[in-house]
């Protein structure tokens, strides 16, 4: 039986979620593998001398970040992180060498940017007939030495930029490989019954009104808040869905709040299919997993893209403009103004068409191209 190494690392939740998501469906699918999670964070975890000191790993700090909204200035910080990771590069390659020296794998899978670099050599240094194989879960590359390195790893890319940039760095077409999007939950296929009148009543909601999701990814944001106020002031008839993540503070403070629409508030959760479900459209920050489970959903976005957007997401906005699938705001306080040009009959119907007209099946695609690049090299 072939073994396969998916890396991931929990700094933003989206990697793993990938991972998981994939391994799943290589099993539902029958494919002869055994696949092994592999979180970077604890391979190199004698690396980590912040977290030595203060007890919270990098990807902790990651993730504060994001649910403190703290993200202006993230690109300086991203190449800050990138310095040092290439300072540390040689220590990097000897423990993922001695890592995969235990326990060689016929494929190694990275779900991760930042590390290809890393991961590409190591795995080479401890079995130079392994081939390394980087599936990117952004719309797109943010060059340099992000996800895209010029080391011979096999790219499988998710849309047509992703494909040109790994051209533009010398990659050969017959190492880029081109899904039909990002990886998603299998949930996301599964068919919901139900009525979703019903479904909204038991929330609380009104079976009749425009209902919103919002979700700002695995860590919440208390950007919920605001959007939350803006709406409630604007008069608009609408009623709204807040998935808080994690954000344990954030879903208390916005269950206790008293307001004029109607809402439910929900912290983690693994029903997000069926929240969107019971939903018409969706609100959020450009996360390439929320924007893709969004449309996977039917449903047309409203997203934000200034300054504070994380560098690696601001394609992501420009890739909803371009298909047409939601609205790009350059702030939230335009939150009321967004939603009610979203809810124009003629408007909400177009982008709702060009959201279902979306066919993502990424995540059944790609089992088939890791075998073919597993035969490839022997």
């Amino acid at each position: 039986m072939r073994r396969l190494d998916f890396i991931f690392f929990d700094a933003g939740g989206g990697h793993r979620s990938a991972a998981t998501a994939l391994k799943l469906v290589i099993e539902r699918q029958g494919w002869p593998w055994q696949v092994r999670l592999v979180n970077l964070q604890e391979v190199l975890d004698p690396l980590d001398i912040f977290g030595k000191y203060t007890g919270l790993r990098v990807q902790d700090l990651y993730n504060h970040i994001l649910k403190k909204g703290w993200t202006l200035g993230a690109t300086k910080l991203a190449r800050i992180l990138q310095a040092l990771i290439r300072f540390r590069h040689d220590a990097e390659v000897q423990l993922l060498k001695e890592f995969w020296q235990k326990e060689p794998p016929d494929l190694v899978v990275s779900l991760i940017p930042n590390f290809n670099r890393a991961i590409h050599e190591g795995a080479h240094a401890a079995s130079p007939r392994t081939p390394v194989v980087t599936i990117l879960t952004d719309l797109a590359d943010f060059p340099p030495h992000f996800w895209i390195e010029r080391e011979s790893q096999y790219l499988i890319c998710g849309t047509d930029r992703a494909v040109e940039q790994a051209y533009s760095f010398g990659h050969s077409p017959e190492r880029v490989f081109r899904t039909s999007g990002m990886i998603l939950h299998p949930r996301y296929y599964e068919r919901i019954d139900g009525d979703r009148g019903e479904g909204r009543r038991a929330l609380g909601l009104d079976p009749n009104l425009p209902t919103g999701v919002v979700l700002f990814g695995g860590q919440g944001s208390w950007a919920m808040s605001r959007i939350l106020d803006r709406l409630d002031r604007s008069g608009l008839n609408l009623q709204l869905i807040l998935i808080c993540g994690h954000n344990e503070a954030l879903a208390r403070a916005l269950s206790g709040r008293t307001t004029r629409l109607r809402k439910f508030v929900v912290g983690f959760t693994t029903d997000v299919p069926y929240y969107m479900h019971l939903s018409d459209f969706f609100i959020g920050k450009p996360g390439p997993g929320s924007i893709s489970e969004a449309l996977a959903m039917n449903l047309p976005v409203i997203l934000e893209r200034n300054a504070f957007t994380l560098p690696q997401e601001r394609y992501n906005a420009d890739w909803v403009r371009e298909r047409e699938v939601g609205l790009v705001v350059p702030s939230f306080r335009q939150i009321d103004r967004a939603v009610a040009r979203l809810l124009e009959p003629g408007t909400f119907e177009r982008l709702r068409r060009n959201a279902a007209a979306i066919e993502n099946q990424a995540v059944f695609e790609i089992p088939a191209i890791l075998r073919r690049v597993m035969e490839s090299s022997v």
